[in-house]
């Protein structure tokens, strides 16, 4: 296992982080076989366990909590928050008041005093940052939670940020987590750039674009991964951006097999060799995929087997870009934008 400083602050961490999202409905992973999966990534070097309390309504960090539970000391633990908990309106986004009442949820649900890195799920546009990074630096300081991160903000607001906190003498985020693979490559324009150069640690989220890179998606098979079962339309070859998707795989696999990697391999070392990235977030739901993915943790992709990528992929583009998750509301929102 590789191991790489997580931003400026001086902590160690895994090259390979445990994503929890499968762990409970969402992945339909039993606390037993989830317990094994985090015991045999533990054992690996995998150091870091990444969750939310979105993931299936809080299960996902019960399920967590039990399976570190004689281990925590081995875990860097993050979770995250914003996402909406319930129907009511103010159980979601990054207020002082549902942050405080949605970290106190977690650390019951997980069964520990404080989480390592607390993350703010999405940009919240009708928090001010001074609001929250008052919060999280409040939240710091009880010793709730050592860092704080943000994830999936565009790459201007991670700015506005960092520049609130110095404005407002606050502490900062000290990581970001985008959406990054081979097959979704605009971060690398504006998000990577700007964590890079305000020395953020970056935690790669679905660097196997949700099983289109784990080599279960190929041409002339039948897509029967368990994304394509409650996500249809993002697998749906009808649709030319699943075509021009497809066409993309095969021609990776190809240069995977010229380079005698799987294509799994070739996924998380392509997303592990970008400077600005620490870590690519995994998430198996079983052993076996785990396997599979901790068998990349020492991958190193020579500059050939970049170029080719390259070729396939051009640097800063999505293949899906209907498929963002940092679209700022003004995008989003007819209302906000002049007609």
């Amino acid at each position: 296992m590789q191991y790489r400083t997580l931003g400026r602050t001086g902590l160690e961490v895994s090259a390979l982080v445990l994503g929890a999202m499968n762990f409970g409905p969402i992945g339909r992973t039993t606390p037993g076989d989830a317990t094994a999966i985090v015991a045999e990534a533990l054992d690996a070097g995998v150091n870091l366990i990444d969750t939310a309390d979105v993931y299936g309504n809080g299960q996902s960090e019960e399920i967590v909590g039990q399976a570190i539970a004689g281990r925590r000391d081995e875990v860097v633990l993050a979770t995250k928050a914003g996402l909406p908990m319930g129907d009511r309106r103010e159980q979601q986004g990054s207020s002082r008041r549902w942050l405080v009442t949605a970290l106190e949820n977690s650390l019951r649900r997980l069964g520990v005093d404080h989480v390592d890195l607390y993350q703010i799920h999405r940009w919240d546009p009708r928090t001010s940052d001074e609001e929250t990074l008052a919060a999280l630096t409040d939240l710091q300081r009880a010793g709730k939670i050592r860092y704080f991160g943000s994830s999936t903000f565009p790459a201007y607001r991670i700015v506005e940020a960092q520049w609130a906190a110095r404005e407002h003498r606050l502490s900062r985020y000290v990581t970001e987590q985008p959406s990054y693979s081979i097959l979704q490559r605009a971060v690398e324009a504006h998000v990577l750039p700007v964590a890079e150069q305000y020395g953020l640690g970056v935690l790669a989220w679905s660097p196997l674009a949700a099983g289109w890179l784990s080599g279960a998606i190929r041409a002339g098979k039948q897509i029967a991964t368990h994304r394509a079962g409650f996500m249809p339309q993002r697998f749906d070859l009808t649709r030319p951006a699943n075509q021009q998707r497809l066409a993309a795989v095969e021609r990776l696999a190809a240069v995977a097999d010229d380079a005698g990697l799987t294509l799994i391999k070739l996924a998380l070392g392509f997303v592990t060799a970008h400077p600005a990235v620490t870590s690519a977030i995994v998430g198996p739901r079983t052993v076996e995929h785990l396997r599979s993915q901790l068998a990349a943790a020492d991958t190193v992709l020579p500059g050939d087997v970049l170029d080719a990528i390259d070729a396939i992929v051009a640097p800063g583009v999505d293949l899906a870009p209907d498929e963002k998750h940092d679209t700022p509301p003004a995008l989003q929102d007819p209302a906000r934008r002049r007609r």
